[in-house]
């Protein structure tokens, strides 16, 4: 049984659908009308609601553009309910590649982050539903975009998640020299059908695989309610900052919580801070426990 995730973008006309699963593999497609959509039987479909302008199909999303007669508020709901029972009773998403009518363009723009030594690119398509960190070119099995960008010798290392790509470079190199470069260069890749993570050969990690749910549940209670704080108010505050935290262990004799940091979060000169003065102390908030400690095993 399927059920999309309804998400906000930056365009507010425009709503974002996804999938569980990847639904467009290194191809996405853009419909204007019907007529446009004969590669995709449910964006079809979706064009017989009035007030659908456009569909994006990518990665794992359906993104809809709507005409001004409705707010999404009023609408989102039925239409996430239409793509549901649709997908559920058997219905198409997709034909085969080669009945595709256009290939959409990517867009990529660079953020700062707060690591001086890490920027952020921003692509418009989903990249991978697995965040990965690669700290060499030997690292890079399951992803050719990160292989490729560790030829520039200004890379140190990357970290993908989700939309975008963080890159850490060395210091003999200023962003002003290279981001255009590195901006050009992604766009590029991705435009042209290049495969950003092959989720098929990501090795699992240890401390990836301690938060998923098989071994979530042999966790001890503290460890649980760790991990959960930590998914729901710590990760999406590093993500938007091009990083991540992944819990390590918690030692109940010390009292002592040790996290993994990755991407911008990893060496960045405010990671002592905000360990210490935002996890730390949230964790003893929420927790009440006022003799929690955090700590980077690699910060």
């Amino acid at each position: 049984m399927i059920n999309v995730i309804i998400r906000e973008t930056q365009n507010p006309v425009i709503l974002k659908f996804e999938f569980p699963d990847f639904i467009a593999n290194h191809v996405s497609y853009e419909f204007k009308n019907i007529d446009d959509a004969t590669a995709s039987p449910l964006a079809q479909k979706l064009f017989h609601l009035p007030f659908v302008k456009a569909v994006y199909i990518s990665g794992n999303f359906i993104a809809i553009e709507r005409y001004n007669i409705v707010e999404w508020d009023d609408v989102k709901d039925a239409v996430a309910e239409q793509i549901n029972d649709f997908v559920n009773t058997g219905g198409i998403v997709l034909n085969a590649p080669e009945q595709a009518s256009q290939k959409m363009p990517a867009t990529v723009y660079g953020e700062t982050t707060p690591n001086p030594s890490v920027l952020k690119f921003v692509v418009s398509r989903g990249l991978t539903k697995t965040a990965l960190e690669f700290k060499n070119i030997d690292d890079t099995a399951a992803s050719p975009l990160a292989k490729e960008l560790f030829k520039f010798p200004f890379v140190k290392e990357i970290f993908i998640d989700e939309n975008y790509v963080s890159v850490t470079k060395y210091d003999v190199s200023e962003w002003s020299e290279i981001q255009l470069e590195l901006r050009t260069f992604i766009k590029e890749f991705i435009e042209n059908g290049g495969t950003a993570v092959d989720e098929s050969k990501i090795v699992s990690h240890p401390k990836v695989e301690k938060q998923k749910l098989d071994d979530f549940d042999n966790l001890d209670t503290t460890s649980q309610k760790i991990i959960n704080i930590l998914e729901e108010y710590v990760k999406p505050a590093v993500a938007a900052d091009g990083g991540n935290i992944l819990f390590d262990s918690y030692d109940p004799i010390e009292k002592r919580v040790k996290v993994v940091l990755q991407g911008a979060c990893n060496g960045c000169p405010s990671s002592t801070f905000t360990l210490k003065s935002g996890i730390e102390n949230m964790l003893k908030d929420m927790l009440k426990d006022e003799e929690i400690k955090v700590e980077a095993i690699n910060g």
